[in-house]
């Protein structure tokens, strides 16, 4: 592989990247991710001597710094949700579900919306505007079979799950299972303590 060769491998990977980072549903994924890729098709751009590229680039990756800092601050900030328990056949409720119907998807593959057989739904709010959305199925014991867990991608910062589980044992519920899809739901799982069992996600409050 020649010299001229791997400065365009260099280029196709630094377009790639950036490419990639606009199909992540998480704002802070896309965002770390594009900055790799402006990044290394900075140095592309310095060594083909594309300097208005390189500029570019490098104002790419100050913006997403800039933003990316922004976003960790908040995060750690201990942001003052409203857990608000709402009928199944609510409007706005509905209407949440609907406008993010294609991302419940990509982060829940497969999952079918209905929610027919539900007994009990609450709305995760953050400034009075939906931030999450929860339903769930009664079952003995004081159970809930989780049907939707969802984060809008601005709060997938695990700080809806905390607040949520700290709140649902004052409504009643002693423990939660979950049986949906995981494959990009592993970590929220594992993060507040449930327990793979029998095919199944327990959490005993």
């Amino acid at each position: 592989m020649d010299t001229k060769m791997i400065i365009e491998m260099v280029g196709y990977v630094g377009s790639a990247l950036v490419l990639v980072s606009f199909f992540m549903s998480s704002i802070f994924k896309l965002r770390v991710i594009n900055t790799i890729g402006s990044l290394i098709f900075t140095v592309y751009a310095f060594i083909i001597h594309s300097y208005p590229t390189a500029v570019m680039n490098i104002c790419l990756v100050a913006i997403n710094i800039y933003y990316l800092i922004k976003l960790s601050n908040t995060s750690k900030e201990t942001r003052e949700y409203d857990l608000v328990k709402v009928s199944l056949d609510d409007s706005m409720l509905k209407y949440s579900i609907d406008k993010a119907k294609d991302d419940i998807q990509k982060c829940f593959p497969g999952l079918s919306l209905d929610f027919s057989d539900a007994t009990t739904s609450y709305m995760v709010c953050y400034n009075g505007a939906p931030a999450g959305i929860f339903i769930g199925k009664e079952t003995s014991d004081k159970n809930l079979d989780i049907l939707l867990d969802y984060s809008l991608p601005e709060y997938r910062d695990f700080s809806i799950g905390k607040f949520l589980f700290s709140k649902l044992p004052s409504y009643g519920v002693k423990s939660l299972t979950y049986s949906g899809p995981d494959e990009h739901h592993k970590d929220y799982l594992n993060k507040y303590s449930f327990v793979k069992k029998d095919g199944n996600y327990v959490k005993t409050f």
